[in-house]
């Protein structure tokens, strides 16, 4: 009867792979002068380097955690999955903002700034670091499960990938979107007969170690007081967060899409394949009668030996060895690509110096050694690696989620109509994730001194550079000075004044008075605003809020205009309260301004769109 139902799966497989090789422009397609990528490309990239963490994710979590691993590893699942909406989100606000790609460093350096976004660079090289350490040492372990080999020839093999790999990306050889898929085709046919294998062979003790799981699980959180028991969730999830390592690619990789769009396509891909898959291995595998201890690095190969048969279990680990370095070339790729946006964006092109293959050799070559050196300090322990990995991976998420909260709140969803998540929802993961963050520092020593020194290395660079070579910079110089303002003002006899405060996205000319100016503070992040007409003033936000700049404005004009008849024009908000609270706040402030400027007429108004 088993063999009947292995015949009839691989058989659907096949004709499900036989009708997507037949679809026109799977993988990529060309409109308007670009290539693009497809969302199911974006995905796949993005699943294969999420399933290089089955091979590591569940034994570590078992470490630390025991079986509760099993409830934990769905549970995170679903919180991942939450996250993931938010990710859709920032990815439409980067549309909106008209930046492609870049992910977390784009966008933070969106909302908070130049120097914070070095955080976020330090986080996020810290993740490419560890991925593609951790990638080579699991390679290593799964590669050669049945091969015993000493500790030294071991870590020969591991820098013999690391450099192998850096030499492909020098001579311009990377894996591209068809290599990939054909990648995933092979993964499909190899995890789903092994989860097959997990389900066909499943017995009443494993069934019930999975029960046991979800019942002590629950039972922790519903009878440890609300302290003990977040203190719990908490621990639990930063145990299995490394489950789902990579998720946050897809965004990465937005800059090869044409619409956010592909990004929510591939995000809901994710959430039906490994969203799936993860929890469900890591139940199969983690619930079975294995000496853990004894297979802590090559779990799911002898999972695969357990339930299958030596040949299979050759299989997975071939299987292991090529998505683990898959995922150590995506490191590579993917961090040369970062460095280079942040040393264009900086003036620094000796950095990003190419040969004659169009290869970013330099950086190519600087992580290699750094690989090499992060495997060395750590001798190769899996187990030292992932708890440096998870601090890194965590605080990418922090930022992302935070930067979305801080938008949000200044910017509400006006301006983003088409997909907006709930603001309670946001706040409650940044609050769930900052709590891993905290935990992971606390407990993870050596994740802690990593991203510690990867980031105040980043923050010292960060400052420099951003006061000398700041695009903002340029930015600010295209803008106008108040003196041109009180300039423009004064060369007309006019004595009735209106001065409208006007949103850069918010351009139209509503109504125009006897003599009428228009004002517009923007944040050079977001670049100038275009000019409307002549009497359109720009200025620049610096550190001081909208309102203690129009306050000095006012100022400015009371003292140098103080014999002309001034009408301030300030646009009424129309959202919501709770959806931009900070307008709520600006609108109260601008409420005092009549009693501390008696001299200029106030006035909140609205028109309707012409």
């Amino acid at each position: 009867m088993k063999i009947f139902i292995y015949i009839f799966t691989n058989i659907i497989l096949i004709a499900i792979f036989v009708l997507l090789m037949r679809k026109k422009n799977l993988l990529s397609y060309f409109d308007q002068g670009k290539w693009f990528l497809t969302f199911f490309a974006i995905a796949i990239i993005t699943l294969m380097d999420e399933l290089t963490s089955i091979f590591y994710a569940p034994s570590e979590a078992f470490r630390f955690i025991g079986t509760n691993a099993i409830f934990y590893i769905a549970f995170t699942s679903i919180l991942i999955r939450f996250l993931s909406t938010r990710m859709v989100e920032i990815g439409e606000i980067l549309d909106v903002n008209n930046i492609k790609g870049g992910g977390v460093y784009n966008f933070s350096y969106l909302v908070l700034g130049p120097v914070i976004s070095f955080v976020a660079v330090a986080s996020i090289m810290v993740d490419y670091i560890l991925t593609a350490s951790i990638s080579t040492v699991s390679a290593v372990e799964n590669g050669t499960s049945f091969i015993n080999l000493s500790i030294t020839a071991k870590f020969v093999l591991e820098v013999a990938i690391i450099w192998a790999i850096a030499g492909l990306n020098i001579l311009g050889i990377k894996e591209n979107a068809k290599f990939t898929f054909g990648i995933f085709i092979f993964a499909a046919f190899v995890l789903v007969n092994l989860i097959l294998a997990g389900i066909l062979n499943v017995n009443l003790s494993q069934l019930a170690v999975m029960k046991e799981s979800a019942v002590n699980s629950t039972k922790q959180l519903y009878y440890g007081g609300i302290f003990n028991s977040y203190y719990i969730l908490i621990a639990s999830i930063s145990s299995c967060i490394l489950a789902y390592s990579g998720v946050e690619s897809v965004l990465q990789t937005s800059g090869l899409v044409k619409s956010w769009r592909d990004i929510g396509r591939a995000y809901i891909f994710l959430a039906l394949t490994v969203g799936i898959v993860t929890p469900l291995i890591s139940a199969l595998s983690l619930s079975e009668n294995i000496n853990f201890k004894e297979h802590e690095t090559d779990l799911i190969t002898y999972f695969a030996v357990h339930v299958a048969n030596v040949p299979f279990g050759m299989i997975v680990a071939v299987l292991a060895s090529i998505t683990l370095i898959m995922a150590v070339n995506t490191a590579y790729i993917a961090s040369s690509e970062l460095m280079e946006r942040v040393a264009h964006r900086y003036g620094f092109d000796w950095i990003i110096k190419t040969n004659r293959h169009n290869s970013l050799y330099r950086l190519h070559i600087a992580n290699a050694i750094l690989y090499t050196c992060i495997i060395f300090i750590t001798n190769g322990s899996q187990g030292t690696l992932a708890e440096m990995y998870a601090l890194g991976l965590v605080a990418s998420f922090v930022i992302n989620i935070g930067s979305l909260l801080i938008y949000r709140y200044f910017k509400g969803t006006k301006e983003v109509h088409a997909y907006n998540t709930s603001r309670t929802g946001t706040l409650f993961l940044f609050l769930i994730l900052f709590s891993c963050f905290l935990y992971l520092a606390y407990h993870k020593p050596h994740g802690t001194i990593l991203w510690g020194v990867a980031t105040g290395i980043s923050l010292m660079a960060g400052i420099i550079v951003a006061q000398k070579r700041s695009p903002e910079i340029i930015e600010v110089e295209k803008a106008e000075k108040p003196m041109d303002l009180i300039f423009h003002i004064a060369e007309s006899d006019k004595k009735n004044v209106h001065i409208c405060f006007k949103r850069p996205r918010d351009l139209e000319i509503t109504k125009v008075y006897d003599l009428t100016v228009f004002v517009s503070y923007f944040s050079p992040r977001e670049r100038i605003p275009p000019k409307i007409s002549e009497n359109h003033f720009r200025f620049p936000l610096k550190k001081a809020t909208i309102i203690n700049k129009i306050r000095a404005l006012l100022h400015l004009i009371s003292y140098e205009l103080s014999d002309r008849n001034i009408t301030v024009h300030v646009g009424w908000p129309a959202s919501s309260w709770l959806d931009r609270m900070s307008i709520g706040v600006m609108v109260y402030n601008i409420t005092k301004l009549p009693n501390e400027f008696p001299n200029l007429n106030f006035k909140i108004e609205s028109f309707k769109k012409r």
